[in-house]
C-alpha cells in the first residue's frame, strides 16, 4: 500500500521495435503515413479514412480506423501529432489514450524504422472493457499489439524493399 512520500509508482514504458529497412526514410514515411492503406502492413488495423478536408498526413488533422480481430471490428478516432516526412509520423487514438509513432532514421543507405506505443493517460474504463470482454484480456491484446509491431515492420520492409506488392 502507498503511503505519504513514497515514490510514485514507474509510468509504463513504451513498447518499441526497432527494423533496418534498406530504402530511404521517405519512403518509409510514405508507406506508413499512408492511413488508407494501412491494412497491408498491420494485423490488426485494415485501414482508415481521413475526417473532413483532410485527404494526407498533417498535425492536427484526424482519421478513423479500422480495425478487426476474429469476427470483432471496431473504429478508433485518432489524432496525428507528428507529420514530418521522412523523420516521424505518431497519432494517438483517443479511445484507448495510445500515442502510436513511427520514427525513421537515415542509417547508411537504409533507414532504422522505430514503430513505439506509449500510454498518453490512464486507459480509459471502455478500453479496459472492450479488451477484457473482446479481446482476450488487456494483457493478452498488449502482447498481441507488440507481436502486431513485429509483423507491421516486417512487412513495410517487404514494400519498401520492393519484396512485396504495393
Amino acid at each position: 500500500m502507498d503511503t505519504p512520500g513514497d515514490p510514485a509508482p514507474p509510468a509504463p514504458s513504451p513498447d518499441a521495435m526497432t527494423l533496418r529497412i534498406a530504402a530511404p526514410p521517405e519512403r518509409c514515411y510514405e508507406l506508413v503515413s499512408d492511413i488508407t492503406r494501412m491494412g497491408r502492413l498491420s494485423p490488426e488495423c485494415t485501414g482508415g479514412r481521413w475526417v473532413g478536408s483532410v485527404t494526407g498526413p498533417a498535425v492536427g488533422a484526424r482519421f478513423l480506423g479500422f480495425n478487426r480481430r476474429g469476427l470483432v471490428r471496431w473504429f478508433t478516432v485518432n489524432r496525428v501529432v507528428a507529420a514530418d516526412p521522412g523523420r516521424e509520423f505518431a497519432f494517438e487514438t483517443r479511445g484507448s489514450a495510445t500515442r502510436w509513432a513511427y520514427r525513421f532514421e537515415p542509417d547508411g543507405d537504409g533507414t532504422l524504422v522505430t514503430e513505439s506505443r506509449a500510454p498518453t493517460g490512464p486507459r480509459p474504463l471502455g478500453a479496459r472493457l472492450f479488451a477484457g470482454l473482446l479481446l482476450g484480456g488487456i494483457a493478452g491484446h498488449d502482447e498481441e499489439l507488440r507481436d502486431g509491431m513485429r509483423a507491421t515492420l516486417g512487412r513495410l520492409q517487404a514494400l519498401a524493399e520492393g519484396h512485396a506488392p504495393a
